[in-house]
């Protein structure tokens, strides 16, 4: 659940990603967010601003290790360290499960 520098993984690099608990798969890239890389494989997780304010698409991050695409998204310090998670703006740097209730399978884009 670490949050490594930005710079810390080629652009190119891939991780599977599990959402939990309907145990679909995708493949999210180190240089898009879940929320993106979801949406590509058929997934919709919520959202509304995609910027990391509005906090609809707070998740849990079970398993794996995230950045942030912004300094300070929209996550008290304790929530980060309870395993929450934004998937809009959060890029994955490990193989990742998240549980995402809400999720909803639409046509890949």
């Amino acid at each position: 659940m670490s949050q490594p520098p930005t710079d810390s993984l080629p652009a190119d690099e891939t991780f599977a990603v599990r959402v939990e608990p309907m145990d679909w798969h995708f493949d999210a890239r180190s240089d898009e967010s879940l929320f993106e890389a979801a949406r590509r494989a058929g997934i919709r997780l919520p959202t509304s601003c995609r910027n990391g304010t509005c906090r609809a698409c707070i998740s849990v991050l079970v398993e794996g290790s995230i950045r942030y695409r912004v300094e300070w998204p929209g996550l008290s310090s304790s929530e980060k360290e309870e395993g929450y998670l934004l998937p809009c703006v959060a890029v994955a740097q490990s193989p990742l499960v998240i549980d995402v209730p809400e999720a909803e399978r639409i046509e890949p884009r």
